[in-house]
């Protein structure tokens, strides 16, 4: 058996009715999400939890009460662990494991059975393709406690980002042609749609919105004249704090006053769960529906996409062939893609 491990980062979901306030309050007592020191933090997200619960358990209602994105996950990793078993060679491959942020299986538990299987070597690989201290940062973070507490060590490598990674970008493209291929009308424009963030994370030197641009950038190229008619946008706003702009829903807005139909791609989501099931195929298709869209398409998320699984076992086998020691993350590039401007970028000097 291989003793290497690599470790898929995502956000976690409830798993039932009665976990949606506690995965709340963990989201919310990060102190990524809230910078509050505690234990003022605390008390905010006790709650903000308290205040939220009644609406997300309303929203996950029609996803049966859980959030699809353990099954999803868990999907991906063992794709990706297949396709390292294909490279590697079975005894060789390295395994692969989910490590969850908010709820579901936490950085914890997986470093504390890695530990006792005796797994030498880890790769930290978060399924968030565009970088922000809001999401990797604080997974990885998360980790790198959880792995010394169970005597696990630093990790052999990672990846922090993947905005323009071939496989992610072949994959999203052809979820947009698929979708494509049913619509008769019109050509749409085509919305790449992310999650939104506050305005003063950004300007704080987070390179999330940055990124974003350069996958949207990329996969108009792959997509050609189909993408001529295009836009990036953001969705998901929560709270009274100014959030970067312009929004998914008025994007879809000025799409009706057009009379134009548009499909929306989810372009910073890699598996299915409420902002994409919930969010955009409930929620804004009543919103283009009452602007008067034409018809309103949405691309599926890369999922289990063979292109997304080829180029996420691209970037394992870089981080293995390199060997550096330590526990630095790199882009896909192995440099820095950010501008010096973005501070909040992990390979920005000073960062650990």
């Amino acid at each position: 058996m291989s003793d290497t491990a690599v470790i898929l980062f995502n956000l976690g979901g409830p798993t039932a009715p009665d976990t949606v306030k506690p995965f709340l309050f963990n989201l919310f007592n990060d102190r990524a999400i809230i910078g509050a020191l505690q234990p003022v933090r605390w008390l905010l997200a006790k709650l903000i939890a308290g205040r939220r619960a009644p609406v997300a358990q309303d929203i996950y209602a029609h996803l049966g009460g859980k959030s699809p994105i353990h099954e999803e996950t868990d999907a991906q990793a063992a794709a990706l662990e297949a396709a390292l078993a294909e490279r590697f060679g079975p005894a060789d491959a390295p395994s692969v494991h989910v490590a969850m942020r908010y709820w579901g299986r936490r950085a914890e538990a997986v470093a504390r059975d890695l530990a006792q299987r005796g797994v030498r070597r880890t790769v930290l690989l978060p399924l968030y393709p565009q970088f922000s201290t809001t999401t990797s940062a604080s997974s990885v973070r998360e980790w790198r406690g959880a792995a010394a507490s169970a005597g696990l060590g630093p990790a052999t490598g990672g990846v922090c980002c993947y905005p323009v990674n071939p496989g992610f970008i072949a994959a999203m493209a052809g979820r947009i042609a698929e979708t494509l291929a049913g619509h008769d009308g019109d050509p749409p424009r085509i919305l790449f749609s992310a999650h939104g963030l506050p305005e003063k994370v950004i300007a704080a030197g987070d390179p999330y919105r940055w990124q974003v641009e350069r996958t949207a950038a990329a996969l108009a190229e792959a997509l050609g004249d189909i993408a001529a008619d295009s836009a990036v946008c953001y969705q998901s706003r929560v709270g009274p704090l100014k959030w970067i702009e312009p929004s998914t829903e008025a994007e879809i807005r000025r799409a009706g006053a057009e009379r134009k139909p548009v499909l929306v791609a989810p372009i910073a989501f890699v598996s299915e769960h409420s902002e994409t099931l919930v969010e955009l195929d409930i929620e804004y298709r009543k919103v283009a529906e009452a602007a008067g869209v034409p018809a309103y398409l949405r691309a599926p998320a890369v999922g289990t996409h063979p292109a997304f699984i080829a180029g996420l076992a691209d970037m394992v086998q870089t981080v293995l062939a390199r060997g550096e020691p330590g526990s630095k993350l790199r882009s896909e590039s192995g440099g820095r893609l950010c501008p010096a401007d973005r501070t909040g970028c992990p390979l920005a000097a000073g960062s650990a």
